[in-house]
């Protein structure tokens, strides 16, 4: 149980430090981004670019869940559904107006199952009780 408990922390903290990461480099690799990041007035590249980096950190999350624990199969769905209940308020109540209908969708739709897949694509290895 510890051991599937410190996959979901793992996981919800390789989900942030991967999305801080790519944000930096999108602010680089990206004219103007940084100019528009605090308003939210995203281009349409900048926000596929905000929603790639978000499937990457997802992913990467749901690999460090299935590093972590192994055997356990929900703690990838956990890792995702915590992220989800954290990010849905904040798209709802505060930049719902700020991004387009399918923005939100394809971020807020796909959050659990890309965490999850990150898991399945990790090797399973050698598997110890959860």
């Amino acid at each position: 149980m510890w051991r599937t408990i410190g996959a979901i922390l793992a996981g919800f903290v390789a989900w942030w430090v991967v999305a801080t990461i790519l944000n930096i480099g999108v602010r680089l690799w990206l004219p103007g981004y940084a100019l528009v990041e605090h308003a939210l007035l995203f281009t349409l590249p900048m926000k596929i670019a905000r929603l790639s980096l978000a499937v990457v950190a997802s992913v990467a999350a749901g690999a460090i869940v299935r590093i972590v624990a192994p055997a356990s199969r929900w703690a990838p769905w956990i890792t995702g559904g915590a992220l989800l209940a954290m990010f849905l308020p904040v798209h709802l109540l505060y930049v719902w107006s700020k991004f387009p209908i399918w923005y939100h969708l394809t971020f807020l739709l796909t959050l659990v199952p890309l965490v999850a897949l990150g898991a399945e694509l990790w090797p399973r290895g050698p598997t110890r009780s959860t």
